[in-house]
Parts: C-alpha cells; sequence; structure tokens
C-alpha cells in the first residue's frame, strides 16, 4: 500500500500542486481543508476547522508524513481583522496539529512545515540565507510566531523541516495571472524604485522540495526555498513582458501604487513596493537540482499555458 500523506491546507495553488505531485507517485494523499473547494483535489478531501480537533485526527494514524500549508492569503489589504486572521491561522492550525499528533497511535515521523522568506523583511540590498536574522514588520513578526508555534508543537519524535518560501510562480494561481494581465494591459512597467528584490520559486519545484523532505531523512530544520537566482523587481517585469511578447510596460510611481492597489486591486502596496533577495544555501549544499534555476526559462513555462487559452 502507498504511503499516505496528510496536507493541511491543500487546496490552494500551493496545495493542489503538491497534492498532484505526490499522487502522481503513488501516495495516498488526503488534503484537509475548511470547505470543499469546487475543483476536487488530487486525493480524498476531509474537513477541519484548523483550530479543533475531530475526527480528522484519525488520518494521522499511520502517515508517514504531514504537510502544514495552511494559513490566510497575505494578498489582501492589511486591516486589523485581515492582520489577525493572518496570524491565527498559521499559529493556531500548527498549535492543533501538534495537539492531534499527541493523540494519533502511529504518528508521523516527519512534519514538514510551511512559512515565509518575508520573515527577513525587506533589506534593500542584503542577500539572506539560513542563517540571516529575520527582520521588522507584520510578516517577519507572523514568520516568527508561526515557527514558534511549530516548535512547541511538534512532540519529540517527530522530525520537522521548515520551508522559508519565496514568491511561488505558476500560471494557475498565486498573483501570477494578476500580473499577466497588467502586462496584457500595458501596465507592467517597473514599480517605485524597481530595485527591491524578488526572490521566486516555481510551483513545480517547490513540490519537489516538500518531495524530498519527506524521503530524505537527513532534511531536518530551517530551509529557504527559492531559486537560487533572485532578481530585482525591474528585471522581473522585463522578462515577464518578454515572456508574452509584450514590448512595452508603463511604470508606476510609489503615490500611484499606494492609493491603486487597496483600491483597484483590494491587495497591499507594500507586497510590490518591497522585497527581498534571498538564496537557498542549504539546497545547493545538499545538492538539490532546480528544475528552474533562472527566471527566463520559468516564465517561458508559465507564458506557454496563457498562450494556449
Amino acid at each position: 500500500m502507498a504511503d499516505k500523506v496528510v496536507i493541511a491546507g491543500g487546496t490552494g495553488f500551493l496545495g493542489r500542486h503538491v497534492a498532484a505531485h505526490l499522487a502522481g507517485l503513488g501516495h495516498e494523499v488526503v488534503v484537509l481543508a475548511r470547505h470543499r473547494p469546487a475543483r476536487e483535489p488530487a486525493g480524498r478531501f476531509v474537513g477541519w476547522d484548523a483550530r479543533t480537533l475531530g475526527p480528522w485526527v484519525e488520518e494521522l494514524d499511520g502517515a508517514a508524513a504531514l504537510i502544514n500549508l495552511a494559513g490566510r492569503t497575505v494578498d489582501c489589504v492589511k486591516t486589523p481583522d485581515h492582520c489577525d486572521e493572518i496570524l491565527r491561522s498559521r499559529v493556531e492550525s500548527t498549535l492543533v496539529l501538534g495537539r492531534a499528533l499527541e493523540q494519533a497511535d502511529d504518528p508521523p515521523e516527519t512534519w514538514v512545515q510551511m512559512s515565509t522568506a518575508h520573515i527577513y523583511g525587506d533589506p534593500p540590498e542584503t542577500v539572506c540565507d539560513e542563517d540571516s536574522p529575520t527582520g521588522y514588520g507584520l510578516a517577519p513578526f507572523v514568520g516568527r510566531a508561526w515557527e514558534d508555534a511549530l516548535a512547541q508543537a511538534a512532540p519529540d519524535a517527530v522530525r520537522t523541516v521548515v520551508l522559508r518560501t519565496s514568491f511561488v510562480l505558476g500560471h494557475d494561481g498565486g498573483a501570477v495571472p494578476r500580473m499577466v494581465r497588467l502586462v496584457r494591459w500595458g501596465l507592467g512597467g517597473t514599480i517605485g524604485s524597481g530595485r527591491q528584490g524578488i526572490s521566486w520559486i516555481h510551483v513545480d519545484d517547490v513540490a519537489r522540495i516538500i518531495r524530498r523532505a519527506i524521503e530524505d531523512d537527513t532534511m531536518r530544520g530551517t530551509y529557504v526555498v527559492s531559486a537560487p537566482n533572485p532578481v530585482s523587481q525591474a528585471e522581473f517585469m522585463r522578462a515577464l513582458r518578454r515572456a508574452l511578447g509584450m514590448p512595452i510596460g508603463l511604470p508606476a510611481r510609489e503615490w500611484m501604487v499606494r492609493l491603486g492597489a487597496p483600491l483597484l486591486m483590494r491587495t497591499d502596496p507594500e507586497l510590490v513596493l518591497y522585497g527581498r533577495y534571498v538564496i537557498p544555501r542549504r539546497l545547493l549544499r545538499e545538492g538539490f537540482e532546480f528544475r528552474f534555476a533562472e527566471l527566463e526559462p520559468a516564465l517561458a513555462e508559465i507564458a506557454g499555458h496563457f498562450r494556449r487559452k
């Protein structure tokens, strides 16, 4: 019988890809989510509220691994209510998973935990890796609380792998489809100074890293999950325009973004006005081979899906 893998928060953009990748390898995939998605996941759906124990706890018995991707999207206007939800959805889901593992007769040996590369804050030029100090602001605060919750919740016998993940690229979710629309409207130019860092990774490589974290019992602790070649925002948008065959992209001043992002896009302007450069030193040192190490091929693969639409 194939190994069972439980994915908490497995119906979002990243969760769908991870579930499909693992199911394609023959794993029995169980997806924990608050609501049954319109598109059936590549696995068995089980409902949970990400806060309290329930019948879903039984799914952890006999599982080979637990993957926790649960958390409210940060692609929103940062109202006090949204900030509270962003924090609580990550911390509470992690804590209740720990309580569930304590009740399991045969708990998973491995817990792969999502975290964020935004934990390093928004240093203008500093290149960060696993040994770099964390930053200042909401996202670093949430990231530290998220990782602290794992340290508190995980039983001693469970191997934990923390993935500080950067901007995930894919054609069917996340921020990329919205960026493609802006480029096609001629608005995909430099934002603000254009020097802010964009650390990125293709969704296929994230799924492959998670698979490795499950299978390789030497992987422990914290990893930066990002392609090894971060770029500036201006470079990223030039590459995206080339991939989509759009020769021009009008720039946006900082004041325009601060006004337009919350009013028109219903998102936080600082998501695009600030950024960071991170390097996956541990993955490189341990021999992980990225399928998409360079930005141009990653965007070319994604653009191909939009040309077929």
